[in-house]
């Protein structure tokens, strides 16, 4: 495998790893700051297992950094800029349904109208 192939894989599964509900709900919820996993499972309200499972996901793509502390596990944003994007992402979608909403306001008038 060359090294630009290998560059795309990485990105790939940055993005696979963003493409769950739960795991963004998850990712979202660290933009505050670190979190432990029993947290991270009230948001989610998963089991722990399911939880586990999100979380390894994310942090095999780079996206979060745990630390053990005692008997606990805590999860922080290692990739930073993933805040961002999830904000670009947000903005365009907001954007996006902003204009639906004014054109089918528009289509109403002009069929009453």
């Amino acid at each position: 495998m060359d090294g630009i192939t290998y560059y795309l894989e990485l990105r790939a599964k940055v993005f696979k790893a963003l493409g769950h509900p739960s795991r963004l709900k998850m990712v979202e919820s660290l933009f505050e700051g670190e979190r432990c996993v029993c947290e991270l499972q009230a948001i989610v309200g998963s089991d722990i297992s399911t939880v586990s499972k999100h979380l390894n996901i994310l942090r095999e793509a780079g996206i979060l950094h745990d630390e053990r502390r005692g008997t606990n596990i805590y999860y922080s944003l290692q990739m930073k800029c993933v805040a961002g994007f999830i904000g670009c992402v947000n903005d365009f979608l907001g954007q996006r349904l902003q204009e639906q909403i004014e054109a089918l306001g528009q289509a109403k008038k002009s069929s009453t109208g």
